[in-house]
């Protein structure tokens, strides 16, 4: 959980399910960020865990040849959905690195890390280091050493990070909550959900965001 803004007056509860290796998360987390300077408001947002690509295996795949094994995306296709990206990142701060040697891994053992995260109070700072690890530094994230370094960089104890990936202490933990949110028909990230009631799907834009948490606002104003 973090707050945003936490002189705001509002306090907005967001929660966001989501997963490290899709662009449009992070994207849609810094629309967010905007839409609530632009409101006024602050937040808690709390992260919830989503794979999308559950059978990975452990070595990855490039990922252009992910995108066309999984969408059918061509190669010119493929490119220039990235360069797309990387002008969207550039206008919200984010440093979108691809190569030809860009790879989708397995997540799985960042969602435990994110889960132990929780408790400590550092998910926030965690979840925006591993986005930043992915896509701006090209580190593989599905490895316990990267995974234990990124944890340490926010303040997390790196031989108990490294110990839940050991024993798999969360891995239950994980999955429950993984199943809570598909079961309630979750099936494609980012998915925001605004006080626990409105559900917006894909980085949807300030303006749609801002008009969402002034909604928010004046419902529990008038609660």
């Amino acid at each position: 959980m973090t707050d945003f803004q936490p002189e705001a007056t509002f306090v907005a509860q967001i929660d966001i399910v989501s997963d490290v290796m899709c662009p449009w998360c992070i994207v849609g987390y810094r629309q967010l960020e905007q839409a609530l300077a632009l409101t006024g408001m602050g937040a808690n947002v709390r992260w919830h865990p989503f794979e999308l690509n559950p059978d990975m295996p452990t070595e990855g795949q490039n990922l252009a040849e992910h995108l066309a094994q999984k969408y059918g995306a061509s190669a010119a296709d493929s490119k220039a959905n990235r360069a797309r990206l990387v002008g969207i990142g550039a206008s919200l701060g984010i440093d979108f690195q691809f190569t030809e040697e860009s790879r989708i891994v397995n997540t799985f053992d960042a969602h435990q890390i994110l889960d132990f995260a929780a408790s400590k109070g550092l998910q926030h700072p965690l979840k925006l280091a591993l986005f930043d690890a992915h896509f701006t530094q090209g580190r593989d994230v599905s490895q316990s050493d990267v995974l234990c370094d990124i944890a340490a960089s926010v303040g997390m104890d790196r031989s108990e990070v490294a110990e839940v990936l050991q024993q798999g202490m969360l891995k239950q933990s994980v999955r429950e909550k993984q199943h809570f949110w598909t079961s309630r028909g979750i099936s494609g990230v980012p998915s925001v959900v605004f006080s626990e009631r409105y559900l917006l799907t894909g980085a949807q834009g300030v303006q749609t965001y801002a008009e969402m948490l002034r909604r928010t606002r004046k419902e529990a104003l008038a609660a």
